[in-house]
This record gives structure tokens, C-alpha cells and sequence, in this order.
């Protein structure tokens, strides 16, 4: 008996000192990738975008440095593009918005184009009454951005989408898979073992966008995978893209007896918690 205490002792002490490397470990990849300034630079072919007569050009951004034109212009899109899907939420959600939005951990790519190329194309460039000019004060129009941060889900090291937002000139012309290939990329260099994003339910096109063109599927984490009933109540998808069987397991396989025991009743354990804090962060692309 006093063998099999002591070796359930070791066991539980080896099993700690694992879980306590491994943490090391995602903590250590997170902070890496955290402390790349500029991520564009390992990615030269993508830093330019010419095609379907469209061209811009990408540069980074972090969320405590950004200008107050910047700030100005993300908040404008934002409403442009996300105050229908949100519809009466939308009120509360612009305030987390913008506190997300200067966040230290956001990082951020810019879509540029020429201001020549924008007031040709983009209505919104010349309405001035609209106070959406775009305008940063270098003579370059900004068309779109994308904010992610490097953050762990499920024990698993991730980039996080919390924003693609396009205007609409810029939309419709493959930018968007674009970007998405783009981030995908980022975390593959930095050993990150998905790329995850918040889509509201009532952005059709996005949600279509993401699970049917660039094959996304909803995650073991949001709401209708980790309970139906409590899924229909919420106004969003979590979706996801892994990179590693590990990161399968843990957030695109779902645990089939816990949810068919969910649908007719039985007892199970407690769901895991999920991350609401991105809720419909995404473009009508």
C-alpha cells in the first residue's frame, strides 16, 4: 500500500513538472511572436496586392501606437461595416471596440492604396460630411485592416482575428483570402496551431466566406459546439483553422457522446468556457 501511495505521489509530481513545461513553453511562443515588430518583413510577395484592379500595399501596425487619424478611421469602418449584423448590440459592442482597439497586445496590417486610385473609386474618400477620408497625413488612403493578437485557447498557442474589415472598393476583388492566407502564414513561422475568428451570425456573407472559400469550421469552443441550446441564444460562430493534431483535437473535433447526451438530456461534464470578447468582428467580404 505504501508503494502504490508513493507511486501515485511520483506520478502526480512528474504529470505536474509536464504541465508546467508545457505551459512554459506556449507562454515562451506567445511572447515571441508577441515581440515581432513587424511581421510583414518575413513575408516580402505579400506586402503588395495587384490584382482584379485593385492595388494596394501592406504595412503593420501595434494598438498603443497608433495615430488619432488611424484611430478615427477604425472606428468609422467599424460602424460602416458592422452596426447592421450587430443591430441593436451594436451601441454597446462599438465601446469594447475601441478599448480592444488600442489594446498593447493588437496587432495590426493596413491596406493602402494611392489617394489618386482612392478618390476615383471610393465614394466614401470624397464625402467629406461622412468624416471618412481615411486620410493619415502621408497621402496614402487606408481601405481596410486587419487586427489579430498572438493569445492561447484550449492550451493551444493561436493567432485571433479580431478584425478584417474592408471598405467597399476594396471588397469582392480576393483581398480578403489575401489577408486571411497572410495570417495563416504568420502562424505557421511562428508555431501557432490555428488561426481563430468571431463571426455574427447574421454576417451571411462573411460566414459563408470563411467556411465555404477558405474552409473554416466552427470550433469545439463556440457556443452551439459546446451546448446547442445555449448556441441558439448566442448571435455568433467561433470558427477556426488548425495547423497541428493537437490543435484538432482540442478545437475542431468534437466530443460526439457529451454532445448527442446534450441533445437528448443526459448529464454531462461542464462545458469548458469560450473567449466572447471578439463576438462579430468580421467583414462582409
Amino acid at each position: 500500500m505504501e508503494t502504490k501511495r508513493f507511486s501515485t505521489s511520483k506520478e502526480k509530481r512528474i504529470r505536474r513538472k509536464e504541465v508546467l513545461e508545457k505551459k512554459k513553453a506556449i507562454d515562451e511562443i506567445i511572447k515571441k511572436a508577441s515581440s515581432v515588430k513587424d511581421h510583414l518583413l518575413s513575408f516580402p510577395p505579400f506586402c503588395q496586392y495587384e490584382r482584379n484592379g485593385l492595388s494596394v500595399y501592406l504595412e503593420s501596425g501595434i494598438g498603443d501606437q497608433l495615430a488619432s487619424p488611424i484611430k478615427k478611421y477604425i472606428q468609422d469602418l467599424l460602424k460602416v461595416n458592422m452596426e447592421g449584423p450587430y443591430g441593436s448590440e451594436w451601441q454597446l459592442e462599438e465601446k469594447v471596440k475601441r478599448r480592444e482597439m488600442v489594446s498593447p497586445e493588437a496587432r495590426y496590417i493596413f491596406v493602402r492604396q494611392s489617394t489618386n486610385a482612392a478618390s476615383d473609386e471610393n465614394p466614401l474618400a470624397k464625402n467629406e460630411e461622412r468624416h471618412y477620408t481615411g486620410q493619415t497625413g502621408d497621402q496614402n488612403h487606408l481601405v481596410g485592416f486587419v487586427h489579430y493578437r498572438f493569445i492561447v485557447e484550449e492550451d493551444i498557442p493561436v493567432v485571433y482575428v479580431y478584425e478584417l474589415q474592408l471598405e467597399a472598393c476594396a471588397q469582392r476583388k480576393g483581398l480578403g483570402k489575401f489577408l486571411m492566407q497572410l495570417i495563416e502564414l504568420i502562424a505557421h513561422k511562428n508555431r501557432l496551431g490555428a488561426v481563430m475568428l468571431t463571426v455574427q451570425k447574421a454576417n451571411v456573407l462573411a460566414m459563408n466566406f470563411y467556411t465555404t472559400k477558405l474552409r473554416y469550421t466552427i470550433s469545439t469552443i463556440s457556443p452551439s459546439r459546446v451546448d446547442p441550446l445555449i448556441g441558439a441564444e448566442k448571435s455568433y460562430e467561433i470558427l477556426c483553422k488548425t495547423f497541428d493534431s493537437e490543435a484538432k483535437a482540442k478545437l475542431e473535433v468534437i466530443n460526439h457522446q457529451r454532445y448527442e447526451q446534450q441533445l437528448d438530456g443526459s448529464p454531462s461534464e461542464a462545458p469548458p468556457t469560450w473567449n466572447s470578447g471578439f463576438c462579430g468582428t468580421l467583414m462582409k467580404t
